[in-house]
């Protein structure tokens, strides 16, 4: 137990000087850090309680997507049975009720149109094995589709997985250091953004669809009718603020000529002849071409720019665009034409998000909880160093060096694991404090029985750290395993906590029982002492 050969000594110490030097970027500015160049500087990420920020929690709007689901299937079902062979005749579709409903032309057509509808919904069953959608024949020729529980359910789940990337995405292009993006519970988003100065352009932000499509204009249409919201077969009317015309609406064909999700690129640019601000975007190779075909067919026809089924601008096809790139204008500021493109880049959010709760935390209120959490750690520090130096002399002197070098581990670890520090995590290095000479307390106390019983030095030492090591082990563990569960089921505040706790239960066994152990070797090698005061 206490034979420790040159090479061990050497790669503890140079373990422990390592990461003691890779602590140091920590404590620094992030200023001063900066300019190190190539130079190693993990650093410590500050959270939302003590960097300041915006907490905001998203909420999914699941009639959107219920709809969006059944315009989507109306599109399947219009597609399959007017475009397979043989070509199925069917009346208009109806949307109303949340269910999809249409009328053959011809009934004897109805085990094909079962056929192609069955295969289009999966065969009326989900990934899940779960029923989808029911489908049902009424009056022998009127099909209807009704989504089921249980498929709006598995949309559901699909979609916020996919939200909650979109939100990462477009956080990230902000240029945010170690936001804290988790979902809770079925339709629920927290964000924690540390160090946003802006809370409202990021609501704005995470708060736009950037749903993109490009469709034809329907120029058939009665400006009267547009009002009431009437549109001709197979059109839809959607509003339009910016109309020239004056009526703030819009009939658009249902069909979409090219979507958002078709684009490789988006950027805020300025028009050449007027200087103001727009979106340039990209299609992909696939988009590109579609978009050519599509603007050399109606060359002359206006086509409609629709964000969020809102239309931004209705130009005219002049002629065929045929280099995979357009641009979309409007009353845009530098701002806003950014922060659309960041949207578009980022892909379109699968289902509309709404705030339900955010607040703003100061970075002031930060920094005084940063100090307050300093000042507890320090005074701790100095309690325990005082109480192991006067309760066990050189021994303790050996389990307080050990403690200020865990300290320093522990804070190198985090900043290499890029982990990001709480309050909760402030409050985990202080109880670390104290845990951290509990192992030391046991190891002392072992020795102290074994001087009493008569052992020499060497056997009461070596025992000592012997018998200890078994309870610092099994504690340890116990603590460990709290810890896991708290990270593991645990959010935000528990799971800050959690982090630091689970790194200082590591980093302290390390540092209490090796680093001091060595210490105690190297001493009882050089000095030979016959008797100890502990």
């Amino acid at each position: 137990m206490l034979d420790f050969p040159r090479w061990k000594i050497g790669s503890i110490i140079g373990l422990l000087a390592a990461l003691c030097l890779l602590a140091i970027p920590s404590f620094l500015p992030e200023s001063t850090t900066s300019q190190w160049g190539r130079i190693p500087h993990p650093h410590i990420n500050l959270g939302l309680d003590l960097a300041g920020g915006s907490y905001l929690l998203l909420e999914a709007d699941t009639a959107d997507l219920a709809a969006t689901r059944i315009e989507a299937m109306r599109d399947s079902v219009a597609g399959t049975m007017r475009n397979g062979t043989p070509r199925i005749e069917i009346g208009d579709i109806s949307t109303r009720g949340g269910q999809l409903s249409f009328l053959l032309r011809d009934p004897s057509q109805v085990d094909a149109a079962r056929e192609r509808l069955l295969a289009i919904t999966g065969g009326g069953a989900g990934m899940s094995g779960q029923r989808e959608w029911d489908i049902n024949v009424v009056d022998t020729s009127r099909f209807v589709l009704k989504p089921t529980e249980a498929g709006l359910t598995q949309a559901v789940d699909t979609a916020m997985k996919d939200a909650t990337e979109v939100v990462r995405r477009r956080i990230d292009e902000l240029g945010t250091k170690e936001p804290t993006i988790v979902r809770q519970g079925a339709t629920r988003i927290v964000v924690q953004v540390p160090g946003l100065k802006n809370p409202q352009a990021l609501k704005d932000l995470l708060g736009k669809t950037a749903k993109l499509e490009f469709k034809l204009v329907d120029e058939t249409a009665n400006p009267a009718d547009l009002v009431k919201g009437i549109a001709p077969i197979g059109s839809q009317v959607l509003p339009y603020p910016g109309n020239p015309r004056g009526v703030p609406f819009i009939a658009v064909k249902r069909s979409v000529i090219i979507s958002g999700d078709q684009l490789a690129d988006a950027r805020q640019e300025f028009e050449p002849q007027t200087n103001a601000p727009q979106v340039a975007i990209t299609f992909d190779a696939v988009g590109g071409r579609r978009f050519a075909k599509v603007t050399t067919e109606n060359t002359g026809k206006p086509f409609a720019i629709i964000l969020d089924n809102s239309v931004i601008s209705a130009p005219n096809i002049n002629e065929p665009i045929l280099g995979g790139r357009a641009s979309i204008s409007g009353n845009f500021t530098v701002e806003s034409a950014n922060s659309l493109a960041i949207s578009l880049r980022s892909g379109k959010l699968p289902v509309a998000l709404k705030t339900i709760a955010e607040s703003t935390v100061s970075p002031d209120l930060g920094k005084d909880s940063i100090r307050a959490g300093v000042l507890a750690s320090i005074v701790a520090a100095l309690l325990v160093i005082v109480f192991m130096f006067v309760t066990y002399g050189r021994f303790g002197l050996y389990a307080n060096l050990a403690v200020v070098i865990n300290i320093l581990v522990i804070v190198a670890v985090m900043a290499m694991l890029n982990a990001t520090l709480t309050l909760p995590g402030i409050a985990g290095f202080v109880l670390t404090i104290g845990t951290a000479v509990d192992a030391n307390v046991l190891i002392n106390e072992r020795i102290r029985e074994e001087r009493r019983r008569g052992r020499s030095v060497i056997q009461s030492v070596e025992l000592g750290y012997k018998e200890a090591s078994r309870t610092i082990f099994e504690a340890n563990v116990t603590h460990a395993i709290t810890g896991v569960i708290m990270l593991l089921l645990g959010s935000g505040p528990v799971k800050g906590f959690a982090v630091v706790l689970l790194i200082g239960i590591c980093t302290s066994v390390f540092t209490a029982v090796t680093f001091t152990r060595m210490m105690v070797a190297l001493w009882l090698r050089k000095n030979r002492p016959t008797t100890i005061n502990i």
